[in-house]
């Protein structure tokens, strides 16, 4: 992290158009994080990778993307990744909306060998209103409230190999993660708008999702008024 003088921007990769960390056949910029790590930083991280899961991971991952670049979908780098790392136990955080979804990724695990252990996210759902929620929010979803944390204790007790989270929603997955143990990825992240796909939002923003980069969202002045600001 690196700052401008004349400004005081900080400036991180995303500011970067060299992208030489991926390469290394170029000049860094000079506000570059490599450049700027320090031999204690590089040393912790390098035992870090030292850890024998730590270890088995990266060079798998790193074996499925040269592999299979461009060939496999998520789903069967999944169980690819599993297959190799010796799972055998998957467990499925998955929202109710996408039960369909999650039903079908556990028949292709289950016909691959893996034992499916699923969790909705209203699993010992309780009111949205008992925990805060003013009732006006609770008219379109209703009032169960989703119960990512249960979810991962509930996982954690079935002893589960890897976690597989299937469209949680913003915040709710990251309660998921904070609370879930042991390895996790996802397969679905979600977007009721673009059917499941919020990089098409990206991807349209200089077209349809233009509106995106033309001012900021407008603040929730009632989260404003509530919190006293």
């Amino acid at each position: 992290m690196a700052a401008d003088k004349k400004n005081d921007k900080v400036f991180s990769c995303v500011d970067c158009g060299v992208l030489n960390c991926q390469k290394r056949t170029e000049q860094y910029p000079e506000f570059c994080l490599t450049t700027g790590l320090t031999e204690e930083e590089i040393e912790e991280v390098s035992r870090l990778y030292q850890n024998r899961v730590n270890k088995k991971i990266s060079i798998i991952s790193a074996e499925i993307e040269g592999e299979f670049y461009g060939r496999y979908t998520r789903v069967e780098e999944i169980i690819e990744f599993a297959r190799r790392m010796g799972y055998k136990k998957i467990g499925i955080a998955t929202c109710v909306g996408l039960i369909n979804e999650s039903r079908i990724f556990a028949r292709i695990l289950r016909l691959n060998g893996f034992e499916v252990y699923g969790i909705a996210c209203k699993v010992g759902a309780f009111n949205k209103t008992d925990l805060g929620v003013r009732e006006e929010y609770t008219t379109v979803t209703g009032n169960a409230m989703c119960n990512p944390i249960m979810q991962a204790k509930l996982l954690n007790k079935a002893k589960t190999d890897l976690n597989v989270v299937v469209g949680l929603c913003v915040g709710h997955d990251s309660l998921f993660y904070k609370y879930a143990k042991g390895v996790i990825t996802t397969l679905i992240t979600k977007d009721r708008v673009l059917a499941h796909n919020p990089a098409a939002a990206l991807y349209q923003s200089s077209a349809y999702y233009k509106r995106l980069l033309a001012h900021p969202l407008p603040e929730d002045e009632g989260f404003l008024e509530r919190e006293g600001k």
